[in-house]
């Protein structure tokens, strides 16, 4: 598969079990490094670093939610949030992740442990923890899977609105189809192949699916 994603593109990934979503947003984001091909973020080629530099890049560079939120469960929510900026040194983590926190509308949770929030409440702070650091990219792998539809509604909202004041670029894997067209993109897998890129507006993109080894995705 090859495709690009511009900056602040809002693109989901959907496709039955099996068929590599997961495995490409790990790719994508220098999780997992691929047998061939190339994997371009931000201009730089994650294929030809080495762990520590995707690490540093990462840092500098991507949020990344969970399914299963992936919280530290003796941490309060505001010490969750701030843990990607203490570890990359920055000053004002506290003020930063408890704006980021009354953004998503738990202000008045802040010394909350994990086992003392909902399902939704857990994923907004792990959202907040995404964008603590500012990304330029943010991953989402399956950010509604473990939440009822009411929830999981306000969860996708929070995202667009997110996506829209930052400018980040979110690409999220969802088995969710009704969320899938609520962003700007659709690429749907099967057997690690791209069968179908479009615009959620029925038009097809310009970067429609071409046959190639792995992703060469590009965040720009």
């Amino acid at each position: 598969m090859s495709f690009q994603v511009p900056q602040g593109a809002l693109v989901s990934i959907v496709g039955p079990s099996g068929s590599g979503k997961t495995t490409l947003l790990g790719l994508l984001a220098g999780l997992d490094t691929p047998t061939r091909g190339a994997v371009l973020l931000d201009g730089a080629d994650l294929t030809a670093m080495t762990e520590d530099q995707r690490a540093r890049l990462r840092g500098e560079k991507v949020g990344f939610v969970f399914q299963s939120f992936q919280l530290i469960p003796t941490l309060t929510a505001i010490e969750n949030v701030q843990v990607p900026l203490e570890l990359r040194g920055d000053g004002g983590a506290a003020t930063r992740a408890r704006e980021l926190l009354a953004r998503v509308g738990l202000g008045d949770r802040l010394d909350h442990f994990p086992s003392q929030l909902s399902g939704g409440e857990q994923q907004r702070v792990a959202i907040a923890r995404a964008f603590v650091n500012q990304p330029r990219i943010l991953f989402a792998d399956e950010p509604t899977g473990n939440l009822d539809g009411a929830t999981g509604a306000k969860i996708v909202a929070l995202l667009e609105a997110l996506n829209r004041e930052s400018g980040s670029t979110i690409v999220l894997v969802t088995h969710d189809l009704s969320l899938a067209e609520r962003t700007q993109r659709v690429i749907r897998l099967a057997d690690g192949v791209v069968v179908e890129d479009r615009l959620t507006g029925g038009r097809l993109s310009e970067t429609d699916g071409a046959e190639a080894s792995v992703a060469e995705g590009a965040a720009r």
